[in-house]
């Protein structure tokens, strides 16, 4: 067999859950349905991320009450640790910044959640303004297609104009699985490089750049057709799997095919029968796979980034759930 170096192309993703984590230290636990992974990175980590701590908190979904209510908890629970560990204060000042293009709905999140935020800084300047309520404004900067500015430099001005305590950005994130569009929720206390998921960087907004702490809150709302092509491929060979685990079973006995998850479905076939059914991409890796589907597609233009059909009420009920959330943290209600 032919090796191929598939080591030079990258394969984007904003999420650090979805490095190699080997020798990273991952404190995990669960709340339900609900799992959190806290992971507390050195300067010199191996992932080449910067230091920090990241949290992720991954759910099956929010479209229900009672979903809705659980991640919300979780949600609140993990930014008040994420803002003890910077020791941020209560009389702390925020500036909320809404990332992200507000006419393109999978962009949209940073822009939808910060229209649902309790702004009072204005009111700090006359002082009415109750004692449970943080002073708190808030940031569109839109993105330098649409504005001709970079976003860094207008959040740059803002910051040293009105001079906030800490920053908190959203944003849309790319995943490296289909798994994780719109049921993840990464924070993080390193701050973000908007764009770098689909390899478009623009300036960070962190400690170093703007001189004060940087928390990023960001949901995966985005993945590369690459990496559906290559779940896909994946899902088929667990999909083959379990037909040949169940052969001789009845088709009542059968789960509907509807009903059968290949997320958490893990797949017993060997090297031998997956070189049958797909030759030698079959004994490939997960990234082995992704990145050579990245490599067939690029050349012609069709690593398309793109997002789910219900994208529009995805973004809606997530959005409403980050400015609950941090408006019950950051005011204290």
């Amino acid at each position: 067999m032919h090796e191929v170096d598939l080591s030079k192309y990258d394969l984007r993703t904003d999420l650090i859950i979805e490095k190699e984590l080997d020798s990273i230290n991952n404190n995990h636990y669960d709340i339900g349905n609900i799992r959190v992974d806290d992971i507390n990175l050195n300067k010199n980590n191996k992932l080449h991320k910067k230091e920090g701590k990241y949290i992720t908190i991954s759910f099956d979904d929010i479209t229900d009450s009672t979903n809705y209510q659980q991640v919300l908890k979780v949600f609140q629970k993990e930014l008040m640790k994420i803002m003890s560990y910077l020791h941020i204060e209560k009389s702390n000042s925020c500036l909320i910044i809404g990332l992200g293009n507000p006419k393109i709905i999978s962009d949209a999140l940073g822009s939808k959640t910060i229209e649902e935020i309790t702004v009072t800084r204005h009111l700090y300047k006359i002082n009415e303004v109750d004692k449970n309520y943080r002073n708190v404004s808030i940031l569109e900067p839109n993105v330098m297609g649409v504005t001709g500015i970079d976003s860094f430099e207008i959040i740059k001005n803002v910051v040293l104009e009105i001079k906030p305590d800490f920053i908190i950005c959203i944003d849309s994130l790319c995943a490296l699985s289909i798994n994780r569009l719109n049921k993840t929720i990464q924070i993080t206390s390193s701050g973000i490089t908007p764009g770098s998921g689909i390899g478009n960087n623009r300036n960070e907004l962190s400690m170093d750049t703007l001189g004060v702490p940087v928390i990023a809150i960001g949901v995966p709302t985005v993945v590369e057709i690459s990496v559906i092509v290559s779940d896909t491929i994946n899902y088929l060979l667990k999909k083959i799997s379990y037909l040949k685990e169940n052969i001789h079973n009845s088709k009542d006995k059968m789960k509907p095919i509807d009903k059968i998850n290949y997320f958490d479905t893990l797949s017993s076939l060997n090297d031998s029968e997956k070189k049958e059914v797909l030759g030698y991409i079959g004994l490939l890796d997960d990234n082995s796979l992704k990145s050579l589907i990245w490599e067939v597609l690029c050349p012609i233009n069709g690593n398309m980034i793109v997002t789910t059909k219900e994208i529009d009420f995805l973004i809606e009920k997530t959005s409403k759930l980050l400015s609950e959330g941090m408006n019950m943290v950051l005011h204290n209600l």
